[in-house]
């Protein structure tokens, strides 16, 4: 008769070759994008040295064969990283792209019409931002769409425009 349950002896056994093979794999993966991310996003993350180092090093490398040998060697040092709060800081950040991106998408459609729709576009954009400065806005635009400027001027005075419209977005005034 035996005296061990079969499910235990189940459970102790180790990973397959597959599963192994899986999990290193993820960790390549997660590897290649913490060497996606800024020095001082890696920073914020509080990784071990040594995988910090392997990370800025994989920055430098160009040779496509030293730099596979390199993301083999960062998913080697995270196995003995917890993925999970790095994969939830890289998808914080990730969400926090597209949000960045979209407000300047909106920004830039704001200037688009501004500069060419004109006054009417301007009455609208003052109706939704009341804290915009009316006046401020209108000289960009104005020397933006100058003929008697010389062009520097007016990707300056565009690019100015641009910067108020933001300054808008970002203290959360927008519509």
């Amino acid at each position: 008769m035996q005296d061990h349950d079969d499910s235990q002896e189940f459970d102790e056994r180790p990973p397959s070759k597959s599963a192994r093979k899986r999990e290193a794999t993820a960790a390549q993966k997660l590897g290649q994008r913490l060497i996606a991310l800024k020095d001082s996003e890696l920073e914020a993350l509080n990784l071990p040295d040594r995988l910090l180092e392997a990370i800025q090093l994989a920055k430098r490398i160009t040779s496509r064969g030293g730099l596979a040998r390199q993301h083999q060697f960062i998913g080697k040092l995270m196995r003995d990283v917890d993925p999970a709060p790095l994969e939830a800081a890289l998808d914080a950040s990730s969400r926090g792209g597209k949000i960045d991106a979209n407000k300047h998408k909106r920004v830039e459609a704001w200037r688009a019409r501004l500069l060419t729709e004109g006054p009417p576009a301007l009455d609208e954009f003052v109706k939704l931002y009341p804290g915009a400065d009316r006046k401020s806005l209108q000289a960009f635009i104005t020397k933006a769409t100058s003929e008697r400027v010389d062009s520097g001027s007016r990707e300056g005075a565009s690019r100015q425009l641009f910067r108020a419209v933001r300054e808008l977005f970002d203290a959360g005034l927008d519509g």
